[in-house]
């Protein structure tokens, strides 16, 4: 498959960005990331190693989109959950009693 990562052509295949990543240790990851084999890599590394460019020539999303492309699995940044809404002493105590808090 024929990509422009960093203004520049690239022509990918699964099989060639699975041999280039062979034996590399992934980074942990912070950001977004791609599965590839059985191993989470950051997308930054996963960019650096099948263009050979410097990490700052290029963009996540360009690599994201290639890797998707390809068919390899990028799950998204992990949501911290949303906080939960503590009630107040009279909002418990009125759910103790069972009648509807107005404060």
């Amino acid at each position: 498959m024929r990509c422009i990562i960093a203004r520049f052509p690239f022509d990918l295949t699964k099989s060639g960005v699975l041999e280039s990543m062979k034996g590399i240790k992934p980074e942990q990851v912070i950001g977004e990331s791609v599965i590839i084999g059985r191993r989470t890599y950051p997308v930054k590394q996963v960019g650096q190693v099948i263009t050979r460019q410097d990490r700052r020539d290029f963009s996540a999303g360009e690599v994201l989109r290639a890797m998707r492309q390809l068919g390899f699995t990028c799950p998204g940044l992990r949501q911290a959950a949303a906080p939960t809404r503590v009630p107040s002493p009279i909002q418990q105590a009125s759910a103790m009693l069972g009648a509807p808090a107005t404060v």
